[in-house]
């Protein structure tokens, strides 16, 4: 398949600039004040995508932001594969740890990345990622070698819970039919180690709320005869682990699957360093549940994680109250047989439970999402992963994933079809946070990869 190549080659400045365009888009989904930018950003998806051959382009609107649909159908006998990704970013903040503008693109070379970086916000997560499809797909139609039918489907808030994309699903399952679901949001553990993500962890969202006096205190006047609603709200969140870190709500654990100690063999076959994993975060030690390994601990273990604390004065100088509230964001990441509907419950019942009589509470669900295993022994798994064996040179590992992509489980149940998780970014590319950035390599090797699933896909089907 020299023609891939070839085509890169001839157009790989080309691809980088696209991108570096797109990526200039401040699409943040979960700021209202970013709203025109979010929809200018489907209108540019839209253009690519026209731009790459796709036919019946539309802009599909939905009770938030909308989703870009486009397709290619070449002939209805062949598979169809239907490629996901997302247009919207996280937020920027804090903007003062970005080296350089978190929407002016930059390319630098580092350690990990000599041929050069993209550090942008959404550089890998995902506009980076999905573009690769769009590219991909711009060569297989420029040099006329297309396998199967192809469509697309871009949404505009994964980053808020793609609360409206459930909804599209189901209202458009004849236009969505397909034999595969193709999803690059994903990693690999290594550019020399490539891997392919088998497992996505479920996930239950929600922000609590502490109410004490009906006012700001004097910390002096009140302080000791009154409960504070942050030292009350840390020690109920110190309530939720034991001393083994092992979550201690009611039912907690009653669904988890546990692996069979094979199970558990194959992932500690997958190449880790503890000591770079460390050095990588300039941690001293690791931290987390008794009793399983740090791979096991962000892949097959359910977790849950403050993600944001906050109450009182937090300017300038001294101020010394004792606020009327303290509020907390949290996370929990689940695994199969979990579902993020039981667990909010329970969360929110032993909240409720241990909070002492000088507080009011409240637990205010966000979003959440199942669990999702894909099986390696489908066509379209094997077609991934002889397609990266292809152009990496070894074949990829099969891993689960610590992150969460709540939409994969309801496309099974919607669609009736499995979803292969082929990513390319590196858990050091700061997804999430200040100095994201994305690989040229990984960029190109994407664009690369992506016809050699097709191919494979369609031979298999």
């Amino acid at each position: 398949m020299e023609h891939i190549n070839n085509y890169i080659n001839e157009h790989k400045d080309r691809f980088i600039n696209e991108l570096i365009e797109l990526l200039k888009i401040p699409s943040i989904s979960a700021d209202p004040a970013y709203k025109a930018d979010v929809l200018n950003c489907a209108e540019a998806v839209a253009k690519v995508m026209e731009d790459a051959g796709a036919d019946n382009i539309e802009i599909c609107e939905t009770a938030g932001y909308p989703i870009v649909y486009g397709e290619k159908i070449i002939d209805t006998n062949l598979p169809t594969v239907l490629v996901y990704g997302h247009y919207d970013v996280q937020p920027a903040d804090p903007l003062e740890l970005w080296a350089s503008g978190p929407f002016k693109p930059v390319i630098k070379k580092t350690d990990i990345h000599p041929e050069g970086a993209i550090f942008a916000r959404g550089a890998c997560d995902d506009k980076g990622q999905f573009y690769m499809h769009v590219k991909a797909f711009e060569l297989m139609m420029k040099t006329d070698s297309l396998p199967c039918n192809v469509k697309f489907m871009i949404e505009g808030e994964e980053e808020v819970g793609s609360d409206n994309l459930g909804a599209f699903v189901k209202e458009n399952k004849e236009r969505l039919k397909c034999d595969t679901i193709l999803i690059s949001d994903t990693g690999i553990i290594s550019n020399d180690n490539p891997s392919i993500t088998t497992g996505l962890k479920g996930l239950s969202y929600l922000e609590v709320e502490v109410t004490g006096p009906n006012r700001d205190l004097h910390s002096g006047l009140y302080g000791g005869a009154v409960a504070n609603p942050i030292n009350i709200l840390c020690e109920m969140i110190a309530k939720m682990k034991d001393e083994k870190n092992h979550i201690i709500i009611p039912g907690f654990y009653d669904n988890v699957l546990e692996l069979s100690q094979e199970e558990r063999a194959d992932i500690a076959r997958a190449p880790f360093s503890l000591e770079r994993y460390k050095s990588d975060l300039d941690l001293s030690d690791i931290h987390g549940e008794e009793g399983y390994s740090t791979m096991e601990r962000t892949g097959i273990r359910p977790t849950l994680d403050v993600n944001g604390i906050w109450g009182g004065y937090t300017g300038e100088g001294a101020k010394t109250v004792i606020p009327s509230k303290a509020f907390a964001k949290i996370s929990m990441r689940l695994v199969p047989n979990q579902s993020d509907e039981e667990i909010t419950e329970k969360f929110t019942k032993f909240f409720e439970k241990i909070a002492p009589k000088s507080v009011k509470v409240k637990v205010k669900p966000h979003h959440g999402g199942e669990p999702y295993v894909s099986p390696t022994d489908i066509p379209a798994y094997q077609a991934a992963s002889k397609a990266m064996e292809n152009t990496c040179g070894k074949k990829p590992v099969p891993v689960r994933s610590g992150g969460s992509i709540p939409i994969v489980a309801l496309f099974e149940a919607e669609l009736g079809v499995k979803s292969i998780l082929m990513g390319f970014g590196l858990d050091s590319d700061a997804i999430h946070s200040p100095n994201e950035h994305y690989g040229i390599f990984n960029y190109l090797k994407g664009i690369e990869t992506i016809p050699h699933f097709f191919a494979n896909y369609a031979k298999a089907h």
